[in-house]
């Protein structure tokens, strides 16, 4: 027999299972011994309150075991063989992976084509950056397996649930080695550590049910007959032919004007621009959980979300990572951009957001051509230009103090931070665009007063955020995804403008792969 509930616990009975399990047989009034198991079905935080609770909801198992998975049923993938349709996947970001593994559910033989390398050798070109300020253009924290995902966080929180089978994305994370925390939890989390190793054993279920993955390999031009897409060639000259997923990532700048010149449509989307906050995770955990001792011996690092509109745009946080580092971002030289990554026990002495303002395509009508497709491209490079030769042409960040920034002061020294390539004072608040200044400064005033602490001379602006989302749109059919212009192309994921996240994305490589198989079907 089983019973499920729904707890409202204080932070020490909802995390130690002697204790929750006892406080379960009281409410349902049953000896303790009768009670096999207690499984955690949902969990989340309510810091709303001085008094921090935690939301449970269980499932008691009463005079019977638990099954071997109470959370889940496994995804099966048979093979396919090499005479199956095949499909073109470009990239192998969760976008791509995630569209490699729907097309083997739907007898479609996979070729994965990616421009970066394994997830195991993207680790020394990424050391490179941070040590010796080298970007490999096609080797970094955006290009390589695992996609931006890989090394920047794991975060799987998306409010994208109307869209897609979220909790089937996550199944399929911990079938494949992710722990089964992200199963239950509000906000579920791999973290940096965990996550190359989860990429690995997809790309093995993928080769060991007939698809192939191959690396280094950079798609260069669409092979094009009669209006439709029959494949790709790659930059050594390799052919490979089938309809064509195309799933690269929202820093593939290249790519968008390879799809300018071979004619497909695009048009210029929103974008956030703005820089990474950090703060001592200390700080953080006082001003969340309303405790000067901060987050106590139960609690984990503490998180948060802010959100205001300035002057008819957006402010807000993005990327949020507890016990996280900020990580050097860009993706080819003469770059300086900034992201933030946390390990799964989100054990650092920070923590770090993107806290970005809307731009929208009107906002930059003066700085190019109204009409160009790849205008907000050029805008977030103008930037991460400006501040890469402030910063002497090293991945070195320009950083200020937040108080110093809201008051429109230099800021004479800087905190220790967990940027690795290292910090130096600068005047981000000139840096930086006018109007994206000014919000900033009010949105920063505005979360402070709600937030007491949080503005503070102990956190630090550090270099910029630029890539939250794709700056272009790869128009595409809402029915039958393909792209508006020409038949045969599946633009996918965040790079095409429909994603933003981990989870997001692969949800769109699901749905593009079901559409795959649709059209196969009718050609």
């Amino acid at each position: 027999m089983t019973s499920d509930l729904n707890l409202r616990l204080d932070p020490a009975t909802a995390y130690t299972p002697l204790r929750l399990t006892a406080h379960v047989s009281t409410l349902l009034n049953i000896a303790a011994n009768r009670l096999r198991d207690v499984v955690i079905l949902k969990r989340s935080i309510d810091a709303r309150q001085r008094q921090v609770m935690v939301n449970l909801s269980v499932r008691a198992y009463i005079d019977e075991p638990a099954p071997e998975h109470p959370l889940f049923t496994p995804v099966r993938y048979s093979s396919v063989g090499s005479d199956a349709p095949q499909c073109i996947v470009v990239g192998a970001g969760p976008a791509g992976l995630f569209a490699a593994l729907r097309l083997i559910e739907s007898g479609i033989r996979p070729i994965v084509l990616e421009r970066g390398k394994d997830v195991d050798s993207r680790r020394i070109d990424m050391a490179a950056i941070a040590r010796k300020g080298v970007v490999d253009p096609d080797s970094n924290y955006c290009f390589g397996e695992g996609g931006a995902g890989a090394y920047s966080d794991g975060k799987l929180y998306t409010r994208s649930k109307k869209r897609g089978p979220v909790d089937k994305i996550l199944t399929i994370f911990h079938q494949h080695g992710a722990q089964e925390d992200i199963l239950i939890d509000a906000h579920p989390h791999i973290g940096t550590d965990r996550l190359p190793e989860v990429i690995k054993a997809i790309r093995h279920t993928i080769e060991e049910c007939g698809g192939e993955v191959r690396f280094s390999s950079k798609v260069t031009g669409l092979t094009i007959n009669n209006g439709t897409v029959t494949g790709v060639e790659t930059e050594n000259g390799e052919i490979f032919t089938g309809p064509v997923i195309l799933a690269t990532g929202h820093s593939a700048r290249d790519v968008y004007r390879m799809l300018l010149d071979q004619g497909v449509t695009l048009t210029p989307k929103g974008i956030a621009v703005g820089v990474r906050l950090e703060h001592p995770q200390h700080t953080i955990d006082c001003v969340r959980y309303h405790n000067p001792n901060g987050r106590g011996k139960y609690l984990p690092p503490a998180e948060y979300t802010m959100l205001t509109r300035v002057d008819g745009r957006a402010v807000y946080s993005f990327c949020m990572c507890p016990g996280g580092i900020i990580i050097p971002a860009a993706s080819a030289p003469g770059e300086m951009v900034v992201n933030g990554m946390s390990p799964s026990n989100r054990g650092s002495r920070w923590a770090n957001s993107g806290m970005v303002v809307e731009v929208l395509p009107e906002d930059v009508d003066g700085f190019s051509d109204s009409a160009d497709p790849l205008k907000m491209m050029s805008f977030q490079q103008s930037i991460e230009s400006r501040f890469f030769h402030d910063a002497k042409e090293t991945q070195t960040a320009p950083a200020q103090r937040m108080a110093d920034f809201v008051n429109s002061r230099p800021s004479r020294d800087l905190p220790s931070t967990s940027y690795a390539p290292g910090i130096y004072p600068a005047r981000i608040d000139h840096l930086l665009p006018d109007f994206i200044v000014s919000r900033l400064k009010k949105a920063f005033t505005e979360f402070g007063k709600k937030n007491k602490g949080f503005l503070t001379n102990e956190a630090v602006l550090i270099g910029d955020e630029t890539r939250t989302s794709s700056p272009v749109r790869i128009n595409r059919d809402s029915e039958t995804l393909q792209s508006e212009s020409i038949h045969g192309l599946f633009p996918c994921g965040e790079g095409a403008g429909y994603a933003g996240g981990i989870v997001s994305a692969a949800i769109d490589g699901e749905r593009c792969a079901e559409a795959v198989a649709t059209y196969l079907k009718i050609s």
